[in-house]
């Protein structure tokens, strides 16, 4: 049976800000939608589910992001996420500058777990804590070619 990674969803505290943090990276908004219904309430396993969405898409056209604000039932906050944590761990990006991309997310408050660390001179790379506490790596490729 053939299979395909179709997107990564994440529950977030604020759809706006966390559109503009990923956009601002380079990400595209597909499309936004405000979901309610028996549907919603069937494939997600929430009764009254209501949220707003949004679908956004690196620039290569193959990694989707699934953003949801909970309208009802209300959103649960948790502590932020460690590396270290059993379940969804991070979402990763590649980018060609790091510390560009940096630069953009620290105009969104978000900055490096501790910093930037290079991997075998193949990577520049870090995690960065972003809008929800969700935690982005970003990855510099090094030798380009």
């Amino acid at each position: 049976m053939p299979i395909k990674l179709e997107n990564v969803a994440i529950a977030v505290r604020d759809l706006e800000a966390t559109i503009a943090f990923f956009t601002d990276l380079g990400l595209t908004v597909l499309g936004r939608d405000e979901v309610q219904g028996e549907w919603t309430d069937t494939a997600v396993g929430l009764d009254g589910n209501h949220a707003k969405i949004a679908m956004l898409q690196t620039p290569d056209g193959h990694g989707r992001l699934e953003l949801f604000e909970y309208l009802h039932p209300e959103a649960i906050e948790t502590e932020p996420t460690q590396p270290n944590e059993i379940g969804m761990h991070r979402v990763a990006f590649s980018v060609d500058d790091i510390d560009a991309a940096l630069e953009i997310a620290a105009r969104h408050g978000c900055h490096p777990l501790r910093g930037v660390a290079t991997y075998e001179d193949i990577y520049r790379l870090t995690y960065v804590r972003g809008p929800s506490g969700i935690i982005v790596m970003l990855a510099e490729e090094l030798q380009k070619g």
